[in-house]
């Protein structure tokens, strides 16, 4: 899981999209290089997370295993993912 993106399903960020930086038996340490850097990842249960399974590129999700991905490349990370989302969105509408 470690290096994919994720939404919350519960609580106060529902909905909000996050990578997993670290993956633990019960819990996953979320980051969205906003407000949840690198050195600060919010811990959450994983039933409580949705993967997003085309997301991010093979070479983002071995960079941020490695850990040599910084903040800067996981907001890039989560708008590409954003973006993407809105014109699958509206192609669908068209």
């Amino acid at each position: 899981m470690t290096g994919m993106l994720a939404s919350s399903k519960a609580g106060h960020d529902k909905d909000m999209i996050y990578v997993i930086i670290k993956e633990e038996t019960e819990y996953v340490y979320l980051v969205d290089g906003k407000s949840r850097t690198i050195d600060k990842p919010k811990k959450k249960n994983k039933k409580h997370i949705q993967i997003i399974k085309k997301y991010p590129g093979p070479d983002v999700s071995a960079r941020i295993r490695a850990g040599h991905a910084d903040d800067i490349e996981i907001r890039k990370t989560i708008k590409q993912y954003q973006v993407s989302r809105k014109q699958e969105v509206s192609n669908v509408k068209s």
